[in-house]
């Protein structure tokens, strides 16, 4: 046998005392490197699964004793430093922690040591002497800028004074107001208050008031709330509605003389029922084929509200679009981006009056082969407005839709809530059932590239006039939604591919990228296990096409089994986010190199962005700001995943209030998270998720097992897994706290 480095270690006789200093002596070889798990188990030819989950389990010991760090899933030889500048962050548990701008691990803050600092404060910390077998903790020195954080409760105003028990969970006090300061608030409203002083010897700190939401329990009060807490906006300045209502809508025939025409070619939008922002719209005839007398050729246009010649860069329309970002979807309303008069009025493609618009035009054969495109800005005027639903059921009547819609049913039917457009839905037959063969096609080929197949039900509410939930319909994803969907995808694939594919030596000019990282292998590895448990198998290494691939097969497998809902609710935890950044690096859940947002300009600002750089690029203009179109796609990305915590922070409050109507009722779930405090069920037929908490489970001292995903009793050996089948109570339904507690009916599995 040949000698080896004395960095490498064979995989079949390791042994875990030996892989630490082997680790170490990698990392002071490399000590300005971070050093990824890939390329770990490459330098110490690691081959095999128990050889890299022993060196993964090393890394997490070195990391606690300070000998390395971890930065984004990757490690470095650790820089010991006492003193540090991050971002503190708070926990309703009270195990705060300190960010670090170098980008380390968090690390411990214990609320003594927090010096009153509030989440997202900015703050200076001493590292305290460490203890062995502890983690790393730190002490508040000095907060250098407090965050503009609101708090949102409902106040109770005394005599001499008044308090704010606030809703956000990790400040665990109420927020005291003085009289002067109340806004007109009176007992039993709801309140956004912002703290103004938090004095060191004091328990409580000392707030304001800044607006009155109204009664606590109302309906509109409380959507108010949750867009208040996440730090969202719940109505539109008076002085951007203003500057909207003066927007001349008038189309000249200058303006017009400037465009394509598509006002003679059939076009419609296809939207769910209750959408009044039609943002994009398909157009289709065939066309001749010069190249061929047997195959036929269709023009598909993809058209795209042009947001961009009403709303100027720079404008008080604009600047109000930037701090949104994004529309909101709340459960029963829709917070948007732009003024109501934009958004549902001048921009939206409704049907039978002309609308300008920004296009993607393709020339497709009946292979749904890309022969021709162009990028044009356009006029339009759609002949119907579709509903999902709609197109859906006429392509089952034709027999045209995949054989799994056929299987799966709505227990809604849904109409538009306003007018069509006159024309009946059977004028369309053939463009549809057109469109909706090139659309499989083009989707095909799509998955066989590599992307990944995501493709999960979601629960919908059916509201009153006061808001209040009274049923659940299940929203799925059919070959209607799945036709948008695929020329959608083209048309933001193909102007991205436009400005990124540059020939060799050439640099591209600067747009903002949808991005897509792949996996993190470590969280890969971690599915593996997890799947393993239900007798399914994982690919973690090897080439992006054969992991996604294997992902693919996996969600496959499990579709229909007990475990789907829990094997893709982790799975989906296992991808990276996706983002917003002008460093171009490919979206992997699409199998995309290139990839943007185009198509959906009155409710997301990145796309307003694209159209107006592309328009900027077609007519010669230099590459924009990199720096600053950066910042923009950071800042779009941040409010992204705040406007999604609204989203399901709304919804968790209609399960709540729908499911206190049902206090004692008993339902069938399957247990969809474990934790130190309980156990989380999902309930099959409504998909409201509640929580077992370890004070009900009083039959047994229970011990939570981690790495399987289970809680197991101490004495009666009960086991409650992750994907198990549970029968609940409803015990309690707390509003204010968005929490629903059950209690369990049937026991879990004896398992010794």
């Amino acid at each position: 046998m040949s000698k080896t480095n004395k960095t490498e270690v064979t995989s079949s006789r390791i042994h875990k005392k030996d892989l630490a200093p082997q680790l170490i002596h990698l990392f002071e070889r490399h000590p300005e490197e971070l050093l990824d798990l890939k390329t770990i188990f490459r330098e110490l030819k690691l081959k095999t699964h128990p050889a890299k989950m022993m060196c993964i389990d090393v890394l997490d010991e070195l990391a606690l004793d300070d000998y390395v760090v971890v930065r984004n899933h990757r490690y470095s030889l650790a820089v010991p430093a006492t003193v540090m500048e991050g971002t503190f962050h708070r926990k309703t548990n009270g195990k705060n922690t300190f960010l670090p701008d170098d980008g380390g691990e968090p690390i411990l803050v214990a609320e003594r040591n927090s010096m009153h600092a509030m989440d997202n404060d900015r703050v200076k910390v001493q590292m305290m002497a460490r203890r062995r077998g502890h983690v790393r903790e730190a002490t508040v020195i000095d907060i250098v800028k407090r965050a503009d954080k609101a708090f949102v409760g409902q106040i109770d105003v005394m005599r001499d004074m008044a308090f704010v028990s606030i809703e956000d969970r990790t400040l665990n006090c109420d927020i005291f107001v003085p009289k002067t300061q109340l806004h007109g608030a009176k007992t039993g409203d709801k309140v956004v208050v912002r703290i103004i002083e938090w004095p060191e010897n004091r328990k409580n700190p000392v707030g304001k008031v800044v607006d009155v939401l109204g009664k606590s329990g109302e309906n509109d009060t409380e959507m108010h709330a949750i867009l208040a807490e996440f730090g969202l906006p719940y109505t539109y300045p008076a002085s951007v509605e203003e500057a909207a209502n003066k927007l001349d809508a008038t189309i000249t025939e200058a303006e017009l003389a400037g465009r394509e025409d598509f006002r003679d070619v059939t076009t419609f939008t296809i939207d769910p029922y209750d959408a009044k922002d039609f943002d994009d719209a398909l157009s289709f005839r065939e066309i001749a084929n010069s190249k061929s007398t047997s195959n036929k050729l269709y023009e598909v246009g993809v058209h795209i509200a042009d947001v961009s010649h009403y709303v100027t860069e720079g404008s008080i329309i604009d600047r109000e679009a930037v701090k949104r970002a994004t529309s909101v979807y709340l459960v029963d309303r829709t917070i948007p981006m732009l003024p109501e008069r934009l958004c549902n009025f001048i921009c939206s493609l409704r049907p039978n009056e002309d609308k300008l618009c920004y296009s993607v035009v393709f020339h497709l054969n009946e292979r749904a082969e890309v022969k021709h495109w162009h990028l044009a800005h356009t006029v339009i005027r759609s002949n119907r407005r579709f509903t999902y639903e709609e197109v859906q059921a006429l392509l089952e009547e034709r027999k045209e839709a995949s054989p799994e819609d056929y299987r799966v049913t709505s227990n809604k039917i849904l109409t538009p809530q306003e007018g069509n457009g006159g024309a009946p839905a059977s004028e369309f037959d053939n463009e549809l059932i057109t469109l909706n063969r090139l659309a499989k096609q083009l989707r095909q080929r799509r998955m066989s590239a590599g992307a990944v197949d995501f493709d999960r039900t979601e629960v919908r509410f059916e509201i009153d006039e006061k808001g209040h939930p009274t049923g659940t319909y299940i929203k799925v994803a059919k070959d209607a939604n799945k036709l948008i969907e695929e020329f959608m995808l083209l048309a933001n694939r193909t102007v991205a591919e436009s400005v990124g594919r540059v020939a060799k030596g050439q640099k591209p000019k600067v747009l903002p990228y949808r991005i897509h990282e792949q996996p993190d292998q470590e969280k890969l590895i971690n599915l593996s296990q997890f799947v393993a448990k239900f007798g399914h198998k994982l690919r973690t290494t090897g080439a992006p096409l054969d992991i996604s691939k294997s992902i693919n097969n996996l969600l496959h497998e499990v579709h229909g089994q007990k475990e789907q809902n829990v094997v893709e609710m982790v799975a989906l935890r296992a991808m990276m986010k996706a983002r917003y950044s002008t460093n171009n690096i490919g979206h992997y859940g699409l199998a995309f190199d290139y990839y943007t947002h185009f198509t959906s300009p009155i409710r997301r600002y990145p796309d307003l962005m694209v159209h107006r750089l592309l328009t900027r690029y077609a007519e010669g203009g230099r590459s924009a700001s990199q720096d600053k179109y950066e910042q923009l796609c950071d800042h779009s990305s941040a409010m992204e995943q705040t406007a999604a915590l609204a989203e399901r922070a709304s919804i968790k409050y209609k399960q709540v209030e729908f499911m206190a109507d049902r206090l004692g009722q008993e339902f069938d779930g399957i247990i969809s998270g474990l934790t130190e405090s309980g156990i989380f069920v999902e309930l099959n037929e409504t998909k409201c998720e509640g929580m077992v908490s370890m004070r009900d489970l009083n039959d047994d001292y229970y011990e939570f097992d981690e790495r399987n995903y289970r809680l197991i009793g101490r004495r009666h050996h009960y086991c409650y897994a992750l994907g198990d089948s549970i029968r609940i109570k409803v015990a309690r339904a707390n509003l204010d706290r968005k929490q629903l507690d059950f209690i369990i009916v049937r026991k879990g599995t004896e398992r010794k």
